[in-house]
C-alpha cells in the first residue's frame, strides 16, 4: 500500500486535522514551527515507518497538535496562569533503568508532592481540577491509548509500568514543544537528534515550565515531584530554569542499566518500524559507554564545583533501596531538607510491600550470562571512577 498517500504526515494535513478536531487555530508563534518541521521531515525520511507505524505516528502528532492548541487557549482565557510560581521542584534524574520509576512512584505517595500523571501529560488542557482529579474523563481516554500499545506490543508491560494514573517522566509532557528527546526515544531520526543536541535547551524548559504552571493552576501541592533521566545531560540548563530545584540521583550498576536501555529502546522502536536500530548513533548517549561515563563525570564535577549544592541534591543506591527502603527514603528527605511525616513513610512502605513484582529490568538469567566475560570486565573498568565515587556495587 502507498502509506504516504493513505496516511499523510505533511504539515498542512496534520494542522488541518488538529484545527478541525478542536475548533481552534492558534498554535502560538514562539519559534516552535522550525522544530516541528525538522521533526516531521526526519520522521518521513529516516524512521522507516511500517503501515501501522504511520497510523500510530499520525494519530499521536495530531493529538499533540490538538493539545498545543488547547494549552494556548487555556492561557488566553486565563492569563494569570503565567504568574504561577513553581517552588523547589524535586527532580529524580539518574540513568534509565536505575530504579527511577519505582522511586518516583514511592515518593509520589507523599501528599506534599504533585506528580504529572500520564492522563494529564497527554491531555493537559483544560487544567485539571482538584475536585475531579480522580474522576476526570481524560483518564479513560488515556487508558484507551495505552490499550492500543499493549495490543501491538504485549511485552511492553514487562519492560515499563503503564497506567493512566501513574506518574510519568518529564519528556511525556514536552511533546507539545516538538523540541525534546522524547522524539529520539520514539523514532530513529538521527537528523533530528543532531538538531536537538546542537541547540540550547532553553525552549525545552520553557514549555516544561509552561505545562507545570497550567497543571497546577487549579490543583497544586507544596512541591512538584518530577522524573527524567534525559535531564542528566542538561543539569545546568535545568537549574537555569529552576534555580531552587532539588535533585535526587539514583545509582545502579551501569552495565545492567545500559543493557536494559537497549532492550527498552528496541521495544519502542518496534512499535513503528520493522527495522529497529537502523543507525549506530541513534540514542547512543544512553547505551554508549563513553557517553554514559562522561555524564557521570559531569555530575561529579558539578558536585565538586558547587553547581549541585548541599541541601539541594541527594543520592540513592538501588541495591540499598531494595534491601532497606525506609533508610534510603529517610536519607533522601534529610539530605534535601524536606519534612517526612511518620504516617507518610508508613504509607510508602505499605505500598512497596504490597506492590506486585513486575519483573521489570534484566533477568537474572541474562545477568549470569554476562558474568566473567572479557567485555564485562572492560566495561567495568570504564565505570570504575563513577562506581567508586558513589559506592555503586556490581550486580554482575
Amino acid at each position: 500500500m502507498d502509506g504516504q498517500a493513505v496516511i499523510p504526515l505533511d504539515e498542512e494535513s496534520l494542522f488541518s486535522a488538529a484545527r478541525r478536531n478542536t475548533g481552534l487555530d492558534d498554535f502560538g508563534d514562539d519559534g516552535w514551527i522550525e522544530h516541528f518541521r525538522v521533526l516531521i521531515k526526519a520522521i518521513e525520511e529516516e524512521a522507516r515507518l511500517n503501515f501501522f507505524g504511520r497510523i500510530l505516528t499520525r494519530s499521536e502528532l495530531v493529538s499533540y497538535l490538538e493539545a498545543r492548541l488547547r494549552v494556548k487557549e487555556a492561557y488566553r482565557l486565563n492569563p494569570e496562569i503565567e504568574d504561577e510560581a513553581i517552588v523547589e521542584p524535586v527532580f529524580i534524574l539518574g540513568l534509565g533503568r536505575s530504579g527511577t520509576s519505582i522511586l518516583h512512584e514511592t515518593l509520589s505517595h507523599d501528599p506534599q508532592f504533585r506528580s504529572v500523571r500520564r492522563w494529564e501529560a497527554l491531555y493537559p488542557a483544560p487544567p485539571p481540577e482538584e475536585a475531579t482529579y480522580r474522576t476526570d474523563p481524560r483518564i479513560r481516554k488515556a487508558q484507551d491509548r495505552i490499550d492500543i500499545i499493549d495490543a501491538i506490543s504485549p511485552e511492553w508491560k514487562g519492560v515499563h509500568p503503564t497506567g493512566p494514573e501513574l506518574p510519568v517522566e518529564d519528556i511525556e509532557f514536552t511533546y507539545l514543544a516538538f523540541f525534546s528527546e522524547v522524539w529520539v526515544n520514539a523514532f530513529q531520526i538521527p537528523t533530528y537528534e543532531r538538531y536537538f543536541r546542537e541547540r540550547a535547551a532553553d525552549y525545552h524548559f520553557h514549555w516544561h515550565k509552561r505545562i507545570l504552571k497550567l497543571l497546577q493552576f487549579k490543583y497544586k501541592q507544596k512541591h512538584w515531584l518530577l522524573k527524567n533521566p534525559t535531564h542528566m545531560e542538561r543539569i545546568e540548563a535545568l537549574l537555569k530554569a529552576y534555580p531552587d530545584a532539588k535533585i535526587i540521583l539514583p545509582h545502579r550498576d551501569p552495565i545492567v542499566t545500559a543493557d536494559s536501555v537497549v532492550n527498552t529502546s528496541g521495544t519502542i522502536y518496534y512499535w513503528r518500524t520493522d527495522n529497529p536500530f537502523l543507525y549506530p548513533d541513534t540514542a547512543s548517549a544512553w547505551a554508549d559507554i563513553g557517553s554514559r561515563v562522561a555524564m557521570w563525570d559531569d555530575v561529579i564535577a558539578a558536585i565538586g564545583n558547587g553547581v549541585l549544592r548541599k541541601g539541594y541534591y541527594a543520592n540513592s543506591l538501588y541495591s540499598d533501596f531494595i534491601a532497606d527502603p525506609k533508610t534510603v527514603i529517610e536519607g533522601i528527605y534529610w539530605d534535601l531538607h524536606l519534612e517526612l511525616k511518620p504516617e507518610v513513610l508508613s504509607s510508602m512502605l505499605a505500598w512497596l510491600k504490597s506492590r506486585h513484582q513486575s519483573g521489570h529490568g534484566n533477568s537474572s538469567k541474562y545477568q549470569k550470562s554476562r558474568q566473567g566475560d572479557a567485555r564485562t570486565a572492560a566495561e567495568r573498568e570504564s565505570y570504575r571512577k563513577y562506581q567508586e565515587y558513589f559506592k555503586v556495587p556490581d550486580e554482575i
